[in-house]
């Protein structure tokens, strides 16, 4: 990518009214213009004029159902870039917290990061499947071994949910509170949305912030053999 262009994209991306409504779009929603408008705090007709030049660099996509349409983001890739940006605004505050003790809480201890786990639980879980040797570092990305997709089928997870697009299987996220990796790509998306669908946990209204229930925590104690 040439200068001018990386110029171009990181302006569009640091404008502090399109960076609001891209850090709403990170809990994996799709969202109309009049919500983004609240979210960035700004006029329904600013909010368009934002959302256009989006669309324009392909940063965003837009669906519509009815009178209603719904942005998102047009690839996980441009998620990544926010969450990544985040880290980078996350660094003082990450010293700060070390220094007085702060317990973690709310969207730093368990959310949703586009589409997949994130936080203090999200890194535990992705620990986890590294100690047991279910995945494997390579690179940025990780290796799902033969012992990994053999446990995932309890989470109802196989080879043959994979979808075969150019999303990657399986990459480190590096999770800004956290500032180590979480599991993303195709198979992040699995695990949560299988843990979601067996109601280990459950989503806050108009929040990233997942909720880890007790069923969760027995089930990731049964499946992982770790207490959170």
């Amino acid at each position: 990518m040439g200068e001018d262009k990386f110029i171009v994209l990181s302006a569009l991306i640091c404008e502090p009214a399109r960076a609001k409504m891209l850090w709403n779009l990170l809990d994996g929603r799709a969202y109309t213009a009049g919500e983004l408008a609240i979210a960035a705090d700004i006029s329904p007709t600013s909010a368009s004029n934002h959302l256009v030049k989006l669309l324009e660099a392909d940063l965003l996509k837009v669906e519509s159902q009815g009178r209603h349409r719904y942005f998102s983001f047009s690839r996980p890739e441009v998620a990544y870039v926010v969450e990544s940006l985040a880290n980078l605004a996350n660094q003082q505050a990450d010293k700060i917290r070390s220094r007085e003790g702060a317990v973690k809480t709310g969207v730093k201890y368990c959310r949703s990061c586009y589409d997949h786990l994130a936080g203090q639980v999200g890194v535990q879980i992705t620990d986890a499947f590294e100690y047991k040797n279910w995945i494997i570092k390579d690179g940025s990305f990780y290796l799902v071994n033969e012992a990994g997709w053999k446990h995932l089928k309890d989470l109802n997870i196989s080879e043959n949910d994979l979808t075969g697009k150019r999303r990657p299987v399986a990459r480190q996220c590096l999770d800004w509170s956290e500032r180590r990796p979480h599991l993303a790509g195709q198979l992040g998306a699995l695990v949560l949305n299988r843990m979601l669908e067996k109601q280990w946990f459950r989503k806050v209204q108009f929040s990233r912030e997942l909720i880890l229930t007790d069923k969760g925590r027995l089930g990731l104690y049964d499946l992982l053999d770790i207490r959170i």
